[in-house]
C-alpha cells in the first residue's frame, strides 16, 4: 500500500526513541538511570487536579468549541498580561493539543512548498520535521556554545532569503536551557520587523528560569513586533501537565483565523477536562509554579557542579529550562566504560547506556555533533546515581 513521500522521510523522534531503548533494557530486569524526556517529575498540583474531577462531575464532557472554551482563552489573555505585560485578546487565541500540535499549526497557517524556515541550532528534534511536513525548507543556521548558543542579529539577517517566510525561536531552550538576552532578541525584532519576518517564538519553558536570567517574551518589543509573532505556549512544563495535553498559539486575527480553520478540520477540540484543568492552572494559586522552579534550581545547580568538574567537558550554562547540553567529543576515539571507543555523539549514548545504564539523548538529534543532552527533570537521588555513573563511564 502507498505512503506518502513526506512522512516516509520523517524521521522518528530521537527523544522517544531513547526513552524507548531505556524501557526495553528496564523490562530485562537492567536498572537504568534515565535523563531523556523533558517532562517535570513532579504530579500535577492537587488544585489543578480537583478542578479536573469538579468539571467532570458538573458535566463538562462533551465537545467544546473546536479552539477552546472562551473562559480559557480570556485566562490565556489575563496570564499574559500579568506575567509579561503585552495584551492579547481571545480572539488571538487558539487552545490545541498540546505545543507540539500548536507547532504544527502555526507552521501549516504560515508556510507553503518552498518556503524557507530559519532554524537556530541546536533546535528541539521536532522543529525541522514539522517544517518538512509543510513542505517548506528548513534552514538551519549553526550558532555556538562559546555565544551562549543564541542566534545573533548578524546570522539572522544573513540566513535571510527571497523566500524566507519564518523564524523560529526557542527560549528558554530545549536542548541548550539557554535563555536569550534581552538585546539579542531586541536586535532580532528589529531585522524581523525590518525584513517583514514572522517570528515563530517557542516560550513553553517561560517559567522555569534561574537567577541571574531575565525571560522576555518576543512579542514585548513593540507593536510592530508583536503583530510578527506567534507565540506557542502551555501547561505542560509549569504545571507539570503534560499528559493533559493542552497548549495554544497567541497570533495576530489573521493568522489565529487560519490556525482556527486547520484546527476545526483536523480535531473536534482539545480534551474538555483537561481544558478546565488549564483553566484552574492559569487563574489559581502560582506558588506550584515557584517551588517547582526552585527544586529545578537547585538540581540544576548540582548538575552544572559535577559536570565542571569532569575532565573534557564543556557546555554554555543553562539559565532555564531543565536540561544540560554539554560537549563530549573530546572522548572520541577513547575506550569507555571498558568497552570500544565511540566515534560520535550517537555512539557514545548507546554505549553509556549499553555499558554505564544511562540513557541521554544524543546531541545529533538536535542538529549538533559532539553534543548530549541530560534532562535534570529528576529525582536529586537519581542524578547523584547517574552522574556518579557518567564519571565512572569517561574514567575508562
Amino acid at each position: 500500500m502507498y505512503t506518502s513521500s513526506l512522512v516516509n522521510q520523517l524521521k522518528p523522534s530521537e527523544t522517544l526513541a531513547a526513552a524507548a531503548k531505556a524501557r526495553e533494557l528496564r523490562s530485562r530486569g537492567i536498572d537504568v538511570l534515565e535523563f531523556t524526556v523533558g517532562e517535570p517529575d513532579f504530579i500535577t498540583p492537587q488544585h489543578i487536579r480537583e478542578a479536573a474531577k469538579a468539571a467532570m462531575d458538573a458535566g463538562h464532557t462533551r465537545y467544546t468549541a473546536a479552539t477552546g472554551i472562551q473562559e480559557l482563552k480570556q485566562a490565556i489573555c489575563d496570564a499574559f498580561r500579568r506575567d509579561h505585560g503585552v495584551s492579547w485578546k481571545p480572539s488571538e487565541v487558539t487552545v490545541s493539543n498540546g505545543a507540539k500540535h500548536c507547532l504544527h499549526n502555526a507552521l501549516v497557517a504560515c508556510c507553503e512548498p518552498g518556503d524557507e524556515v530559519i532554524i537556530p541550532t541546536p533546535y528541539w528534534v521536532s522543529y525541522s520535521a514539522l517544517v518538512e511536513l509543510t513542505g517548506a525548507k528548513p534552514v538551519l543556521v549553526e550558532t555556538a556554545e562559546k555565544d551562549g548558543f543564541f542566534l545573533s542579529p548578524e546570522q539572522f539577517r544573513k540566513a535571510i532569503t527571497p523566500r524566507t517566510r519564518l523564524m523560529m525561536l526557542n527560549s528558554p531552550s530545549n536542548p541548550t536551557g539557554g535563555v536569550y538576552p534581552v538585546e539579542t532578541l531586541r536586535g532580532l525584532a528589529d531585522v524581523a520587523v525590518e525584513k517583514d519576518i514572522t517570528v515563530l517564538s517557542d516560550e513553553i519553558y517561560d517559567k522555569l528560569i534561574y537567577p541571574g536570567h531575565e525571560f522576555r517574551t518576543f512579542a514585548s518589543f513593540g507593536e510592530e513586533v508583536r503583530k510578527r509573532t506567534v507565540i506557542v505556549n502551555g501547561v505542560s512544563k509549569a504545571y507539570a501537565m503534560t499528559g493533559w495535553r493542552i497548549g495554544w498559539t497567541l497570533a495576530p486575527e489573521n493568522v489565529s483565523a487560519a490556525i482556527n480553520k486547520l484546527q476545526s478540520q483536523q480535531t473536534s477540540n482539545p480534551c474538555s477536562v483537561s481544558q478546565y484543568a488549564a483553566l484552574a492552572a492559569l487563574n489559581g494559586p502560582q506558588e506550584c509554579v515557584s517551588e517547582m522552579c526552585r527544586e529545578f534550581a537547585k538540581r540544576r545547580d548540582y548538575v552544572v557542579s559535577r559536570l565542571r568538574a569532569i575532565p573534557g567537558l564543556s557546555f554554555a550554562e543553562p539559565g532555564g529550562a531543565f536540561y544540560a547540553f554539554f560537549n563530549v567529543s573530546s572522548y572520541f576515539g577513547k575506550p569507555l566504560g571498558g568497552g570500544a571507543a565511540v566515534l560520535n555523539a550517537t555512539d557514545f549514548c548507546t554505549a553509556l547506556l549499553e555499558r554505564a545504564h544511562v540513557a541521554l539523548v544524543s546531541g545529533d538529534a538536535f542538529g549538533a555533533p559532539g553534543y548530549v543532552r541530560l534532562s535534570f527533570a529528576a529525582s536529586m537521588e537519581l542524578l547523584v546515581r547517574g552522574l556518579d555513573a557518567i564519571e565512572k563511564f569517561l574514567a575508562g
